[in-house]
């Protein structure tokens, strides 16, 4: 049924809280742009026992904060067997209830709209952390009671489809977008010598995790004693070598710095959602070789060196590729123009669709 007048969003928060990586960075561009549109009233709940307050510094101007102190994990464990409790008893009444990160919260009367990111979730469940080992059920229950599914790629789309057995018209493709100051991004020699990185350096971007497949990137590297040295970085633990470090997490602006400066950029996962470090790379000017899988394959949009997953010697003659290439103006400015046909603006267009839909 149709509203009349601005329409209300309730998005869950919680990924903006400590470190941002893919989910967090998605939630708050989404956010940002949300809270810029005059028909949309955005505003957030977080579900956490400690630090739910600090959702209000992380918001949009404008944007107003809900929540309370309560545990993600009980919720998540109640939300399996029904609807209750409503997160409209934490955030009040709305339109629409957004589960940004796999989990739809329970709700009274708002219509609902899951974004699922990908489905490693199903793929590995034994690599979930233990408080996830009920993830998979949630989701499988969460998809069927959302109204409108939200995937970064067409090719998730159809996995959502075919794997959760969901209709396909419930489904709308968000892709991600592509901040501007990417396009700006040079390296900057105070970040370069603060962090100790060689003037050449491969670079991978991400949280650490089986399913980023940094053995068999190793495994290549050290294939060859001619590549330039390995750099990460991401939160989690990264094995360091001779000839690789590890930078931790990084500010935004910090990670364009590390990323323009790069020979190339590598993603060599086993299974991905979207990608963005990809178009990020693209969009100032660094080659890209990541792993032939269906995701990657339709982001990069033929302009990324692919690299069949576990081929070792495949990945290592990519990386050299990519080292010493010199692509023309030409095909840079080709790069550039794929990269920015991937906006935050474009995303956020694209879920209010989705909330529309959900509304009917």
């Amino acid at each position: 049924m149709a509203r009349r007048g601005r329409l209300k969003v309730l998005l869950d928060g919680t990924p903006l809280l400590g470190s941002r990586t893919g989910v967090g960075r998605y939630t708050a561009s989404l956010a940002e742009e949300l809270a810029a549109m005059s028909d949309v009233d955005m505003r957030a709940v977080a579900f956490t026992l400690r630090g739910w307050r600090a959702l209000r510094k992380v918001l949009p101007h404008g944007a107003r904060a809900r929540g309370a102190p309560v545990s993600a994990r009980m919720l998540r464990k109640s939300w399996l067997r029904s609807q209750l409790p409503p997160v409209e008893m934490f955030a009040g009444l709305t339109d629409v209830v957004h589960g940004t990160n796999f989990v739809l919260p329970g709700r009274l009367r708002a219509a609902g709209v899951l974004t699922i990111h990908d489905l490693a979730f199903l793929d590995a469940p034994d690599e979930l952390p233990p408080s996830d080992h009920e993830l998979p059920t949630l989701v499988g229950i969460c998809a069927k009671r959302a109204d409108a599914i939200c995937a970064p790629t067409h090719s998730v789309a159809e996995s959502i489809v075919d794997r959760l057995a969901v209709p396909r018209e419930k489904v709308v493709v968000t892709p991600l977008g592509v901040d501007p100051a990417w396009f700006t991004a040079r390296a900057a020699d105070p970040v370069r010598r603060r962090l100790r990185l060689p003037k050449e350096y491969l670079l991978f971007v991400g949280a650490s995790g089986p399913r980023k497949s940094i053995d068999w990137l190793l495994r290549a590297h050290e294939s060859d004693p001619e590549l330039p040295p390995l750099v990460f970085t991401g939160p989690g633990r990264f094995t360091p070598s001779e000839r690789s470090i590890s930078t931790g997490y990084l500010s935004e602006v910090e990670l364009r710095s590390v990323v323009a400066g790069a020979s190339a950029l590598v993603l060599p996962s086993r299974d991905e959602g979207f990608g963005l470090p990809v178009l990020e790379a693209m969009a100032c000017d660094v080659p890209v070789v990541c792993s032939d899988v269906p995701a990657l394959r339709e982001t990069s949009g033929g302009y990324a060196t692919l690299v069949p997953h576990g081929d070792v010697p495949a990945l290592a003659e990519g990386l050299r590729a990519a080292a010493q290439s010199d692509p023309a103006p030409a095909e840079l400015t080709e790069h550039r123009a794929h990269a920015a046909g991937f906006t935050w603006r474009r995303c956020a267009q694209a879920t209010v669709d989705a909330y529309r839909k959900a509304l009917g």
